[in-house]
């Protein structure tokens, strides 16, 4: 019988998403209020998993405001990966991310938003792997969780196995 009071987890790689630009906002639309971001490319690093993130993908976000104040986002992000051998993997992943009403103006100027302590804001995405290169079929059967912190230029995720 599993121990459900913690949850067995693998450190899978770290992999930066590249934003060519800032987020375009479509605006408040009768749905949602939408933003798309263009993802210019990115860096996977792992032991099992490393390579590119190839350029043309993208973040289709909705923006919305808590009670409290708290800024959230949804992710909604699609992008082709390249691994280091030349495999293809497509990854999909949701997500969320949340910054309190008193770390909004740090968050908001890049500079200071590079050293903030990630306690102060909330990052966190679910990837999807898909592919049908043999050497990386073990993808297709897992869950992945990412922990984020901003970096220049976009955002950096340290992304675990679930088992």
């Amino acid at each position: 019988m599993s121990d459900w009071t913690s949850l067995p987890h693998e450190l899978l790689c770290t992999v930066e998403f590249h934003v060519g630009g800032a987020m375009l906002p479509i605006g408040a639309t009768p749905f949602h209020t939408r933003r798309v971001g263009y993802l210019s490319g990115g860096i996977v690093e792992g032991e099992r998993l490393r390579g590119e993130v190839l350029p043309g993908g993208g973040n289709w976000s909705e923006a919305g405001q808590m009670p409290d104040g708290t800024a959230v986002s949804t992710f909604d992000a699609r992008t082709v990966w390249r691994t280091h051998d030349g495999a293809l993997i497509y990854v999909t992943h949701g997500g969320r991310m949340a910054v309190p009403a008193e770390a909004a103006a740090d968050f908001a100027d890049p500079d200071k938003a590079l050293a903030m302590d990630v306690a102060r804001y909330y990052a966190r995405i679910a990837p999807l792997f898909e592919t049908s290169d043999p050497r990386y079929q073990w993808l297709n059967a897992i869950v992945a969780v990412g922990l984020g912190r901003r970096i220049k230029g976009g955002i950096r995720y340290t992304v675990f196995a679930i088992g």
